[in-house]
């Protein structure tokens, strides 16, 4: 199927339901931003008041997980419902021979049912505006493609930020938030969605002069060179401070009433291993082990943010419930009174975003089939699975094998597989099961290895 007979079998629009209008949606998705990154989750040493503000205008919930510990993945899982894997992307798509050397695809499959085409089906106005990385180069598709009837992106082949001009990254945000107040501005009168996924906190990371300037207690003493803290809070900071303009406008619309508003990270901070981030990668994980690649929780736990005046609870903190990236398909799918999807891996959890309390039905589970950079301590396994309080992390061949009471030990520092045999044997059939449904592919010699060079003997 050639893409004009995909976009025209695929959209069309019934009539809105008339007796009430659906709410908006606006899922506003950070880019390498930790767990510990925000005010509003304990980071003592920048404040984020606009974010923090969604927070106390709404719920933040503290065990919410991505979909895969990097970007690509992690989309996925946010607008399919299902685990990337499914779809061979298991690492973040870059170009086509990196791709094939990973077992990978170019672009995600438009056929995949997601979350924007099933609301614009039901006459919702849809877009996406800043990164897209979903695929790029030759054979991939725009957005329109899966369904975005608006979009701006980069990171796509509708323009890279490379060649938006020196800088561009530096003011992305600000040029993301003038593009979706356009969009709202034209399309207030219908139901909206919109993915405004930002470039920002992640590297290369350079923030103009003006941006860093009241950061520079965090400069060195040399005054010679820029503090990586520097650079990231002050990039961090123009996030904040963009999303603040962001929900303003939203009010002066009187658009917010109506509106859905969350925010989240497609996974943990970048590690200064990363040539890239050399600079500026000290975002947090909070108290936890791990980073952006990792399996544990710094590298898959995110915030989660959620905002819906009048629906949502307002300044309550929910500690206990497990939620996943996987979960916002059918999720606004049940918000905006459609059917659940079929086949995703996701469960609605709208009763939870409205203030119930309830243990999760579904397990979560990773895979990791590469290297990951950094510190030791910080290399996980290659498979991961979390059901109920356990989270089991084991490569296939068993040589390692961990298990962890999440809620009693978040940092990930007593592995109670030895001790807990019936638990281990019941998850592990469960995580091995589930691996034998994806498709095959390449894996890393290094993958679910933390082996160290100590010290031996001359030979």
């Amino acid at each position: 199927m050639n893409r004009r007979d995909f976009l025209v079998s695929s959209l069309t629009v019934p009539a809105l339901r008339a007796q009430s209008r659906p709410p908006n949606v606006l899922f506003i998705l950070a880019d390498d931003l930790g767990w510990g990154d925000l005010s509003c989750y304990g980071n003592q040493r920048i404040k984020t008041p606009n974010l923090d503000a969604i927070a106390r205008q709404g719920t933040l919930f503290s065990q919410f997980y991505v979909a895969g510990s990097v970007c690509s993945p992690s989309r996925t899982g946010f607008m399919t419902g299902r685990f990337p894997a499914r779809y061979r992307i298991h690492g973040h798509i870059a170009t086509e021979q990196f791709n094939a050397q990973r077992g990978m695809p170019n672009f995600l499959d438009p056929s995949a049912p997601n979350i924007a085409r099933t609301l614009r089906q039901a006459g919702y106005e849809t877009a996406h505006f800043g990164k897209w990385h979903l695929g790029h180069g030759q054979g991939a598709l725009l957005p329109d493609a899966y369904g975005f009837s608006h979009h701006k992106t980069v990171t796509s082949n509708e323009t890279r930020w490379q060649e938006q001009g020196p800088g561009f990254r530096a003011k992305s945000t600000a040029w993301m938030v003038d593009n979706t107040i356009e969009f709202l501005e034209q399309n207030r009168s219908r139901p909206f969605y919109i993915n405004f996924w930002t470039l920002l906190p992640h590297a290369t990371l350079e923030p103009t002069e003006e941006q860093m300037k009241p950061f520079e207690r965090f400069r060195p003493n040399t005054r010679e060179h820029r503090g990586a803290a520097q650079v990231y809070y002050a990039s961090l900071n123009d996030l904040d401070t963009q999303i603040g303009r962001l929900m303003k406008r939203l009010e002066e619309m009187d658009l917010a009433r109506n509106t859905i508003v969350l925010f989240s990270s497609d996974n943990g901070p970048e590690d200064i291993h990363i040539s890239n981030a050399v600079h500026s990668a000290i975002g947090s994980p909070g108290p936890f082990r791990g980073r952006k690649r990792s399996l544990y929780e710094g590298g898959v736990r995110v915030p989660l943010l959620a905002r819906w005046p009048g629906r949502i609870p307002a300044n309550r903190v929910d500690e206990s419930s497990v939620l996943g990236g996987v979960d916002f398909y059918p999720t606004l799918s049940k918000l905006a009174g459609l059917p659940a999807p079929a086949g995703v891996d996701g469960e609605d959890v709208s009763d939870i975003w409205t203030g119930a309390s309830r243990p999760r039905r579904k397990p979560l589970f990773w895979e990791w089939r590469f290297n990951i950079a950094g510190y030791n301590v910080n290399r996980s396994p290659m498979l991961s699975m979390r059901d109920g309080d356990w989270k089991l992390m084991m490569n296939p061949d068993r040589s390692r094998v961990e298990l962890y009471d999440i809620p009693r030990d978040p940092m990930e520092l007593n592995n109670q597989a030895a001790g807990k045999p019936e638990v281990v044997a019941r998850m592990s059939a469960a995580l091995l099961a589930w691996q034998k449904t994806l498709p095959p592919g390449p894996v890393e010699p290094a993958a679910g290895r933390n082996d160290y060079p100590w010290p031996r003997p001359a030979q």
